[in-house]
């Protein structure tokens, strides 16, 4: 598929309409680009990036302070233990813009896992390809979570911690997580199992087996550099390893 056709057309809105308004929300890209906003996560993975291929760089608002300042202080001291007079402080915000843009910390931290994870990606990838066979869906999947992923290894690890403690403020997140992504891919598997492309079992079972050596590595890879020397360039391992997955669901 060519892509580079609408990612023109997107970098150059970008540089028309957020060089105008940096409040510009993706949907008001994707009008002005003419494409689903799908496109523009599959292709850029964020706002943000779309921002840097077009010239343009970031504005450091309150919204995306407030984030940065997060992150850092659960990595610190986790979700629990978390002050919101502190990440106000912390941020450079009053108390009350903090709580305007995040009522509490369940919706900070389910912003935490959209801004840093690659779930809107991966959905995306997913929508515009469910016609498509594993073969070509799989590996671009696992391209995209480590483009997404890539220098945010310590960020993923913090939030995956705190997803998985399944606490009262992590909760929210969790469920946006798991409908708006994991369930989206799991469904992706079982039409293939249901179209005789992949063996059957549990959709829920076969993830498991695809997300676990992609995340292992990713998380695992300035580890493995620095005690085997490892060089194989990421977006090839991860391939190779959504492959062999492939490879591993065929129906006997």
């Amino acid at each position: 598929m060519d892509h580079r056709q609408p990612r023109g057309a997107i970098i150059t809105a970008a540089r028309d309409l957020l060089g105008r308004d940096r409040q510009a929300t993706v949907d008001d890209l994707a009008q002005a680009a003419g494409v689903s906003r799908a496109t523009i996560y599959r292709l850029f993975g964020s706002r943000e990036q779309v921002l840097r291929e077009a010239g343009l760089e970031p504005d450091p608002d309150s919204r995306e302070r407030i984030l940065a300042a997060a992150v850092e202080l659960v990595g610190r001291d986790g979700l629990a233990k978390l002050s919101m007079d502190d990440l106000a402080a912390a941020a450079g915000v009053s108390r009350a813009s903090l709580y305007r843009l995040f009522p509490g910390k369940p919706a900070l931290f389910r912003e935490l896992v959209r801004a840093y994870s690659p779930m809107e990606t991966v959905v995306a990838v997913v929508e515009e390809s469910r016609a498509l066979p594993p073969e070509e869906v799989m590996p671009e999947l696992a391209r995209q979570a480590a483009r997404m992923l890539e220098g945010r290894t310590g960020i993923v690890r913090t939030l995956l911690f705190e997803l998985l403690s399944v606490s009262p403020d992590s909760r929210e997140a969790a469920d946006w997580a798991f409908v708006g992504g994991v369930m989206t891919v799991a469904g992706y598997i079982a039409e293939q199992m249901q179209a005789g492309r992949l063996r059957m079992m549990h959709p829920v079972i076969a993830l498991t087996g695809f997300i676990g050596p992609v995340l292992f590595h990713l998380l695992s890879r300035s580890l493995l550099e620095r005690e085997t020397g490892y060089d194989v360039p990421v977006e090839d391992t991860v391939t190779q390893l959504a492959a062999g997955w492939v490879r591993s669901m065929r129906p006997d």
